[in-house]
């Protein structure tokens, strides 16, 4: 093998049931120059079983074993340590990587010199025969990412900051280090905080309409992102929304924050205040409450 790339960073906790197929999607790259952190962070199940196997079979593959889960920016940034690749990205383990995603990111950097780029992506949902099924882009999805945008910034783009997720990304390793990027641990959605960051302190970015990852929706509901009826989840869900946007408010980027009040206004909340409807826990319904105000306050 070449010199690889590109490191993927692959956190994983009791995936056992969808790991292969994140792996698969990394082995069915049309760039074979990359190499992969599997991070098992203290999984129950066969994941670690999976991971070890993966690394046996392909010298691409290492493997980083938590005692104990820490949690999933803690596996990210323990990924990132072992990082020594020119470009690195993200790939959570029950979600997979379309064929051409790690060629059509890199060959844009490689021809506009941004910091990073980012692409599209499509929920991967379970049918009715217990397959999973890509959907369409999403509407905010593709605001952030169509038209494709080389060396483009915030100020010329500010619906990308719609796209706040960490696996949809190739960066410059450099641009990392450079800035002091690192992921938010002990919390959850600690995500959206590292990307905003990243529109705000790079040089330049682009954006691609391709999609580059499929998201998986799980059937059993064990994403994070369906537990949001749960209270500290959803003490970490606005925390974060919070964050993001204090970030690009922060940074002057007040086009930025205007679009994702609006994003959020019309994404997040809706389902949130379905859920508060019936919320057995008044401390529900004040925390959406007491969100719902702050956004106000800052569309004024």
């Amino acid at each position: 093998m070449s010199d690889p790339a590109i490191t993927i960073v692959v956190p994983g906790y009791d995936v056992a049931e969808y790991a292969a197929d994140a792996l698969d999607s990394l082995r069915g790259q049309t760039r074979g120059d990359w190499t992969a952190v599997l991070v098992d962070d203290g999984s129950t199940d066969g994941t670690a079983a999976i991971f070890r196997a993966a690394a046996d079979a392909d010298p691409r593959f290492r493997v980083v074993t938590h005692t104990h889960q820490r949690g999933l920016g803690a596996a990210r940034n323990a990924g990132l340590d072992l990082v020594d690749t020119p470009f690195l990205g993200f790939l959570d383990a029950d979600d997979v990587l379309t064929p051409a995603a790690l060629e059509t990111l890199l060959d844009t950097l490689d021809a506009s010199g941004s910091d990073f780029a980012a692409g599209a992506y499509v929920r991967l949902r379970p049918d009715d025969e217990g397959h999973y099924r890509p959907g369409a882009v999403q509407s905010w999805v593709a605001a952030a990412t169509d038209p494709a945008r080389a060396g483009t910034t915030l100020e010329a783009h500010p619906a990308a900051s719609g796209n706040i997720v960490a696996w949809s990304k190739v960066s410059r390793t450099d641009f990392w280090h450079r800035t002091g990027l690192r992921f938010p641990e002990g919390r959850l959605y600690e995500d959206q905080v590292v990307a905003q960051l990243m529109y705000t302190r790079a040089r330049a970015f682009d954006v691609v309409p391709e999609v580059v990852v499929h998201w998986r929706q799980r059937a059993d509901g064990s994403s994070i992102t369906q537990r949001t009826a749960r209270l500290d989840v959803l003490t970490d869900y606005l925390e974060a929304l919070r964050a993001g946007i204090g970030i690009l408010d922060a940074a002057g980027h007040t086009a930025a924050v205007a679009e994702r009040v609006r994003l959020v206004r019309a994404m997040d909340l809706p389902p949130l205040r379905e859920i508060a409807r019936s919320h057995p826990d008044d401390a529900y319904r004040q925390a959406v409450e007491d969100f719902e105000h702050g956004l106000a306050a800052l569309s004024r």
